[in-house]
This record gives C-alpha cells, structure tokens and sequence, in this order.
C-alpha cells in the first residue's frame, strides 16, 4: 500500500493548501483503483463477465464467487463475536466507556471493519458527534475514497486524513472535489476544483471536534494492506473460465454438425430445409441406398476437468490461508486439537489481523477516553485492552475437563474467561459468589430451625411402647411400673 507523506516543517493545520489536497487525492484515486477491483471481485464483478468471442460459438459466463467466500470466512472468524475490554487497574470502571461503546453501535463497526480488511487490505472508521447529539459515534468509512496522510520524518506521524468525493459544480461545470479533512483538532469541508493549476485558497472555517486525536482511524489487514484473495484473483478468473467452457462444450455437443457420405438432403435450399425439419422432429431421415451419416462431435476428457477444477480450488482456499468451510474435510464430530490443526493457517492470518487491529483499537479508545474526560470521567486508555473471541464451535465436553483438570493451578478469572459465553469473568466470580453466600444463609436458617423444634415420635417408637407395656403386665405390675 502506498503511504501519503506531506513535509512536517510545512505543515499548519489552521492554513491548509488546496492544491497540495487535491495532488493528494489524484493519487489516492490511483491506489484506489486496485482497491476497488478487490471489491468488485467481492461483489461478484469478475472478469468472466467481460468475455467476448468474435464467433458464433457459445460463450457461457460461469462465476464462482470464492472471493465472497474467503472474506466471509476470515471476517466471520476475526470478528464473528463482539470484542470485550478489561482492564489490569483494579480501581477503574469500564462501564462508562462500555456504555459509550454502545450508543456508538461499535460492534457493527467493527464488523464492517474485518469485512473491508479481508477484501481491500485496509478499513477507515470515523469517530464523530452528530449535531444535536451529546455522545459520539463510529462509522465504517469507504477505502476508495479515505486515506491518512503521515509525516515524512521515520516515525511517520499522521498529521491529517482526507476523506473525499467528487461531484459536478453546475455553476462551473467543472469537476469539483468534497473533502473532509480532519486534523488533530479541526475539521474541515473543503470544496476542491479538480485542476491542479488552480491556486485555489481556502475559504471554509475549520471546526473544532474537541476529540484530541485524528478522529479517523485506519486499520491494516496486514503490513502491506493485501486483502485476503487479492493475491488469487487469476487463479479464480482462470476456474471461471474453466467451468464456462466446460458448459460451452457441452453445448456444442449437443449442436453436433450432421455430415451426409453419398447423398445429399435435396437440390436446392428449401429442399434442404424441409428435410432439416423432418429430422428434427421426427428424429431420423431417410437415405439412398449405400449412403450414410454420422455427427461430428468434439470429444474431451472429462475426467482431466475434473482434476484441473479441483486443482484450481484447492490452490484458492490454501493460498489464501482460508479454508473451504464446505470441504469434506470439515464433516463430523471432531475434536479441538484436530480442527485447530486444520485452521492452523486461518489462525495465524487472523493473529496478525488482531495486531494490527488492536493498534487501531488503541486510538479508538483514546478518542472516547478524551470525551468522556469532557465530562469528568477520567480514564487511562493504556490501561484497556481488547479481548477477542473466535468464531468458532467448540468442544465444550473438552473445555470442561480441561478447566477441571487446571483449577487449583490457574486462577479461577483465567479460567472463566476461556469460556466464550463468558462475557464478563469479574462479574460471573461475583455472580458466583453471591450464589455461594445465598446457599450458606438458607442452610444455616434451616439448621437454626432444626434445632428449636422438639423431636417427633415415630411409628416405631409407639410400637416399641406398646410392646414393652405388654410385657410389664405380665408380672403383675400396671404398664406404667406399678404393682396393682
């Protein structure tokens, strides 16, 4: 991906350049050019569409959309889950940020985040308060039209972002440009006339959005901001076309060319008409004696297809790193170690896609902790880190006897926390252990009971009584122990 510089000494955020803008974003458009052909391939815009054959042959346009595939797979796997944040300072609350979280809608935000990292290598999300509104929000922004400017010192600070569209100026009928841009502390709406030539000076007032921070975050699929197919996309145009001709074939079979040896269907065109008709509705033509016919047809090897195709689509998914969900491979029951095995290669694509995401999560969670601060809610954003959970089934039969076999030697919010449904670990030991004090306090009241109510005779007891009264009668004395 190419990285937008701008010279630091130079740079003013309350005097912007027009011109220098708009250099910037001719080039981008360039850039996003390769972006938007990603995402067209998602959107089932393939290459096999476009095809053309000068002849009458049959031209077929099969697509296999396994681009679609691969990003709904990775994404899914990353992001499929919402993300939850902890906190190693004891003594802070995250509720207030959780809170802001929510009415910000981050959880499709960052859903729409993984999906764009899978198919154009890079996301933009933007943190803003709408007007009228007292609480931000986030929204997914368009890779074709958003890039961030960096500073052109080694550490490559970002100075700005530009997110942009173009329109038609009706007065001029020139082409004009609606950015956006958005410093550390202003933001601006800039309406650009697309000719470089023009010293075009800047008339709009920035605003201040108090946030404190660049309010748009850019965040990276990888290093190099590949998507995850971008690098397979010939192999899937040639599997499409593979499988188009594969139906062209057949249908050329079936337009077999009819070859007559010794006669001829009739002396002039309408002749050979009519019998063309007869044979094909009736399904046979009759023949001069010791002539004959046959089709010619076009033979291929349809098991050689066969191999090719899966040759082709298996190098898709494993070069990709995604598996093909629908693959046999994946039937049955199967234990944790072994599926864990088979998406072994998904795993270390989504490890590095959480590194770079959590770089961009830092700065979204810097931007709230400056809002709330606003508001006197004091947090320490270094303090929070973001947990993710893969979407994944798991073997809970498994997970149970591992949590059992290391409890007394992992701590019991470690534990807790491997549990997926398990959103907040802190709050189901409190959960717990409220449980635990609710079933000590009923058993002691029903102790206490026990114990202040006198003992009740049995049936045994009254049997036993009246056995011995039987027996003192004998001897001459009264059940109770006296001699009449």
């Amino acid at each position: 991906m190419y990285t937008f510089t701008y010279n630091k000494e130079r740079y003013d955020e309350l005097n912007l350049n027009k011109r220098e803008i708009l250099h910037l974003i001719l080039k981008h458009q360039e850039e996003a050019e390769r972006i938007k052909t990603s995402i067209d391939y998602y959107l089932g815009k393939h290459a096999i569409l476009n095809r053309t054959k000068k002849s009458k042959q049959a031209n077929n346009k099969l697509l296999f959309n396994h681009a679609k595939d691969i990003s709904d797979t990775a994404s899914g796997y990353f992001l499929a889950n919402p993300i939850s944040f902890k906190t190693h300072d004891d003594k802070m609350n995250l509720n207030d940020l959780t809170d802001a979280f929510d009415l910000a809608n981050v959880d499709d935000v960052d859903q729409d985040n993984a999906l764009d990292m899978s198919r154009a290598g890079v996301a933009y999300e933007y943190v803003y308060v709408k007007e009228g509104q007292t609480y931000p929000v986030c929204r997914n922004l368009e890779p074709t039209n958003t890039f961030i400017v960096y500073d052109d010192t080694i550490e490559q600070e970002p100075l700005f972002a530009v997110y942009y569209y173009a329109k038609k100026d009706d007065a001029t009928d020139k082409l004009c440009y609606v950015a956006t841009v958005c410093t550390e502390n202003y933001k601006y709406v800039l309406n650009i006339i697309g000719d470089a030539s023009l010293n075009q000076p800047v008339t709009e007032d920035p605003v201040p959005h108090f946030l404190g921070a660049i309010p748009i975050i850019s965040y990276r699929n990888n290093k190099d901001c590949i998507g995850d197919f971008e690098q397979q996309i010939s192999l899937i145009d040639a599997y499409n076309t593979l499988m188009s001709d594969r139906i062209n074939d057949k249908e050329q079979f079936l337009e077999a060319l009819l070859v007559l040896y010794g006669s001829i269907l009739g002396d002039d065109e309408d002749e050979v008409q009519e019998a063309l008709k007869v044979l094909r509705d009736n399904g046979f033509l009759e023949l001069p004696a010791g002539a004959k016919a046959e089709y010619i047809t076009r033979t291929f090897d349809e098991a050689g297809i066969e191999i090719l195709k899966k040759a082709l689509k298996d190098d898709i998914y494993s070069l990709s790193h995604v598996p093909n969900m629908s693959d046999e491979n994946f039937a049955g029951n199967q234990s944790g170690v072994a599926m864990e095995y088979k998406l072994l290669g998904l795993e270390m694509i989504t490890r590095t896609k959480e590194r770079y995401y959590t770089k961009g999560l830092k700065k979204r969670i810097q931007l709230f902790c400056n809002f709330l601060g606003l508001k006197a809610i004091a947090l320490n954003p270094a303090a929070i880190m973001p947990t993710y959970t893969r979407g994944l089934p798991k073997n809970l039969l498994e997970l149970s006897q591992m949590i059992a076999n290391l409890k007394g030697t992992v701590s019991t919010k470690t534990l807790i926390g491997e549990l997926g449904f398990v959103e907040d670990p802190d709050g189901e030991i409190e959960a717990v252990r409220e449980e635990n004090k609710e079933a000590i306090k009923n058993q002691q009241m029903l102790f206490q009971a026990g114990a202040n109510m006198p003992p009740e005779s049995t049936e045994d007891d009254e049997e036993v009584d009246d056995d011995e009264d039987k027996e003192d009668c004998t001897d001459g004395t009264s059940p109770r122990g006296k001699r009449a």
